[in-house]
């Protein structure tokens, strides 16, 4: 089975790297590269969610025979959620599976935090609030040089973004929270109104970024799930 994961605000795919060492062979963890940052900073950033969305979806279409599924934490769980629909339009390129994680549902966000982020102070402010980036890195110059128009970007993804009355996905919805994050278990479970398939809800200990934190515990959760949509087979 084949995992496309869709990275966070202000992050390139190599977040993602470690995965393909910690999780078998068998579930192949495909780290998905947006605009602007990695082997595409040539890029201009993209801050059109929707257009983003239809991007990747294009991009990953011809990888997705067979099994496979969508990761994506924070904004790229919008972004996983997005595609999912894209892929799911073509005959039989519904994914086995959706994983979302550190965002609340679609129907419970607050877009408007986001477009209040306008000044490098004020993302910078949000980026030590959200405790993912060591104070260290946010006091060299040249680092926050390359990152901020990245991460003005990708907070302008998530301002655009829109909840929609649409017929939900038919795969299984696999959530996860931290338990000091600002999501809720009331916003973590109103993603069950994405999807007729099965539903499930973790909540983990740590902030927004315990996907980090909890990365052993993550990713035994994923793998568990990943067997289970494989229907107890290994591909």
């Amino acid at each position: 089975m084949k995992l496309f994961c869709f990275p966070y605000a202000g992050a390139s795919a190599t977040v993602y790297a470690r995965w393909r060492r910690c999780l078998p062979d068998w579930l192949e963890v495909k780290p998905v590269e947006l605009p602007g940052r990695g082997m595409r900073f040539d890029e201009p950033p993209q801050s059109d969610l929707n257009a983003l969305a239809g991007q990747l979806a294009n991009e990953l279409r011809p990888a997705t025979g067979g099994r496979y599924a969508l990761f994506g934490h924070s904004l790229g769980a919008l972004l996983a959620l997005e595609v999912a629909h894209r892929l799911a339009a073509d005959p039989g390129g519904t994914p086995s599976g959706l994983f979302v994680s550190g965002t609340h549902a679609p129907s419970r966000r607050d877009t408007t935090r986001y477009a209040r982020l306008r000044t490098d102070r004020e993302l910078i402010a949000e980026l030590r609030r959200l405790n993912g980036t060591p104070p260290e890195v946010l006091d060299n110059p040249e680092f926050l040089a390359l990152t901020l128009p990245v991460l003005r970007a990708d907070f302008a993804l998530c301002a655009d973004y829109r909840h929609r009355s649409r017929p939900p996905l038919g795969c299984a919805l696999h959530v996860f929270g931290g338990t000091r994050d600002e999501t809720t278990p009331d916003t973590l479970g109103a993603w069950r109104e994405e999807t007729h398939g099965d539903f499930f809800l973790d909540i983990l200990d740590g902030d927004h970024f315990f996907i980090r934190q909890r990365e052993d515990e993550v990713l035994g959760l994923i793998r568990g799930y990943a067997e289970r949509l494989a229907g107890g087979e290994r591909p």
